[in-house]
């Protein structure tokens, strides 16, 4: 997947738990513990694609020059629809 191929997440920093909880427009919203300073949430964020998607966090990529609630990620190997339905898949929520 390259950057253009992307898919859009929206993110809630400082949830109760690290969760999917369902779609907002074309994201796929993603609630996470982490507060949104020092790249906490960034971090947290990569290990929790890639733990619902199976690989190391190093193969998922945030798409640079982003510092709003509204995130793209990139994984190599995996088209946006797998990743979409992976996590939507993970969550219950399709």
């Amino acid at each position: 997947m390259t950057a253009s191929e992307s898919i859009a997440l929206w993110i809630q920093p400082r949830s109760r738990r690290n969760e999917v909880v369902g779609l907002k427009d074309d994201a796929v919203v993603i609630r996470l513990t982490a507060p949104p300073v020092e790249g906490a949430a960034n971090e947290a964020l990569r290990k929790f694609v890639a733990e619902r998607l199976g690989v190391a966090a190093s193969r998922v990529a945030l798409v640079p020059g982003q510092s709003s609630r509204r995130r793209w990620i990139a994984e190599e190997g995996f088209s946006v629809d797998e990743v979409r339905c992976a996590l939507l898949r993970v969550s219950g929520r399709q």
